[in-house]
């Protein structure tokens, strides 16, 4: 893990987040023109209180016409300096709003198309901190680095323009601060930079132990784990704190202490020439409250653009992290061919893959699935039956070899393509927080209601559906709490069929449903299989026994192949399996 971000890399996140505000440049013209009027505003004030003191005051011209004007210019100046800042900090705000709402869509549609390789090695919590925490500190720097930023400039080019108006020799020595400050800045930066990385990842670390404990919450529980997990995210904690602590302690010594000090001294080099001057000719009064009176301003938002860094700093290693999941390769989409599955035949030629680059789990496998046919796949955890699964799904890229569906390759085929004619149903079923209707359509107007009860009727889903309070109408909880396992797994076989695919895949399927809807449901998938050609991974291998084919996988390699009958005479693996299963001695 890297422990901070480069100048280099700085600059170019920079440069990308401003990429953000182009579509809405006239929204910035106007707040910058609402920014400028503000500005002067506020910088014209002590030029009219110098006036009263230096032309009115010290002469004791006390007539009242021209105070009345000058009062009520200078009530005047305050007042549309109020109401300029109250639109321009909504204007600021209203952008920095839609920016992050552009970037929020970004980087959730980029993780809907990411390879499932991604989430294999990325924690979950690491990718939720990325959308939501990330980004909205991205959001603090638009609304408060960026206006602030862009004010206190010109409000500080204004200060030195009024100063050299006032007194041209003073304004040059008060020029010195400005290289001071600069390095007072850039120190900043740079070690801010690695404490807030560290507090950005300690946040993520937290995001993702969170996210474990809660997705493991019944196996904590049983095995008496929570004190464990306990100290494993306070041990995280403590180091969030740690970085934290650092950041507020470099925050005390070159924040505003710091600024404060030069400000003293600038302080006392502007009243040390006053006091200078006034020994060899009079100084005007009115000078002396505007110089100082600027000066002070001139540190008040050095102070604020200070303090703005801090969270500068953030959304920069904030967006550096945004910009890395953005910057990921995505699915690989297929080339040209759409809408070219027509028939289901399936092709293996010599198909080798591997899930980190080192270790093949499938070598060489080569196999045919005739149009209508049906695939049974078996063998033990590890032998390879799933990764199959995944290479025809596209999941994952295929390292050596191809995958022919009706003639096509598979890298030519289009994700949709693949999608709209392969249908899934695994082990594990997954259920949206939505109705049941919404879970089995998944949001495809085209399908009817009848077809969603046709659906149901087929898989033996209907009848218990139509038992519930709503019916189809029904809301499902997270991830289908409220439901058995078993009823999960017939709303994702009606999920499944609704769209008819060409291509039926079944990742043991029958694992979650007792017997007697086992038997149900083999009926039903007598019937599914018509005019389908079906892939089946089946640890029961008496679900499989009318299987056209039965493939023995071990170790990532086809070790048997044939039907039922014809593995059994062999008397090889899936012999010692068969028998292992029916409780059957050998002799």
């Amino acid at each position: 893990m890297k422990e901070t971000i480069s100048k280099e890399e700085q600059k170019y996140v920079l440069k990308r987040l401003l990429e953000f505000a182009k579509p809405y440049r006239r929204s910035f013209f106007v707040a910058f023109l609402l920014l400028l009027a503000a500005t002067a505003a506020d910088l014209a004030g002590p030029i009219l209180i110098k006036v009263f003191i230096d032309d009115y005051l010290t002469p004791k011209k006390l007539d009242a016409p021209p105070l009345i004007l000058l009062g009520t210019a200078y009530l005047g100046l305050h007042i549309l300096k109020v109401v300029v800042q109250y639109f321009q900090h909504v204007k600021f705000n209203e952008i920095a709003l839609h920016i992050i709402q552009d970037i929020r869509v970004d980087i959730f549609s980029k993780v809907q198309k990411m390879p499932m390789k991604y989430f294999d090695e990325t924690p979950v919590g690491s990718i939720v901190s990325r959308v939501t925490n990330d980004t909205e500190t991205i959001k603090e720097m638009f609304v408060d680095v960026a206006a602030s930023f862009m004010q206190n400039s010109f409000f500080l080019v204004g200060i030195f323009i009024a100063m050299f108006f006032l007194n041209v020799k003073l304004a040059m020595f008060c020029l010195i601060l400005l290289p001071v400050l600069y390095g007072l800045m850039k120190m900043y930066r740079h070690f801010s930079a690695i404490f807030y990385y560290r507090m950005r990842e300690k946040l993520s670390q937290l995001n993702t132990k969170l996210n474990e404990s809660l997705q493991g919450m019944n196996i904590i529980q049983v095995f008496r784990q929570e004190r464990r997990l306990s100290r494993e995210f306070a041990a995280i904690n403590e180091e969030h704190y740690a970085a934290g602590l650092k950041n507020i302690k470099l925050d005390g010594l070159l924040l505003r202490p710091a600024v404060d000090l030069i400000y003293v001294f600038a302080l006392m080099l502007v009243l040390g020439f006053f006091g200078f001057s006034s020994q060899t000719s009079p100084i005007e009064i009115g000078v002396l409250y505007a110089f100082v009176n600027y000066l002070e301003r001139f540190f008040e938002p050095v102070n604020q653009m200070m303090m703005r860094l801090s969270i500068y700093q953030q959304a920069i290693v904030s967006a550096s992290r945004v910009f890395d999941l953005l910057d990921e390769a995505g699915v690989v989409e297929g080339e040209s061919a759409s809408d070219c599955i027509h028939h289901g035949m399936i092709v293996f030629k010599n198909v080798t893959f591997s899930y980190d680059g080192q270790r093949d789990v499938l070598k060489n496998i080569s196999f045919e699935v005739k149009e209508g046919e049906t695939l049974a796949l078996v063998g033990h955890t590890g032998s390879g039956k799933s990764s199959i699964i995944n290479l025809l799904l596209r999941f994952y890229p295929i390292k050596a070899g191809d995958i022919l569906i009706d003639g096509h390759s598979i890298s030519r085929i289009t994700n949709a393509e693949i999608r709209r004619k392969i249908g899934l149903v695994l082990q594990d079923p997954f259920l949206f927080a939505r109705t049941l209707k919404e879970n089995i359509v998944m949001h495809d107007q085209t399908i009817q209601q009848d077809e969603v009860e046709r659906a149901a009727q087929l898989v033996q889903a209907h009848s218990f559906i139509e038992s519930l309070p709503n019916k189809y109408e029904e809301h499902a909880a997270e991830r289908g709490a409220n439901f058995s396992s078993g009823q999960r797994q017939l709303l994702a076989f009606a999920r499944t069929i609704v769209r008819s695919p060409k291509i039926l895949v079944l990742d043991e399927a029958t694992a979650h449903i007792d017997t007697e809807t086992e038997e149900a449901i083999q009926t039903a998938m007598e019937r599914m299989r018509e005019g389908r050609t079906t892939i089946v991974i089946a640890h029961r291998l008496s679900t499989i026994q009318n299987a056209h084919q039965i493939i023995v996988l071990h170790k990532g390699e086809i070790a048997e192949r044939g039907t039922h009958q014809e593995l059994l005479e062999k008397q090889g693996l899936y012999y010692k399996m068969y028998l292992l299963q029916n409780g059957v001695e050998r002799k």
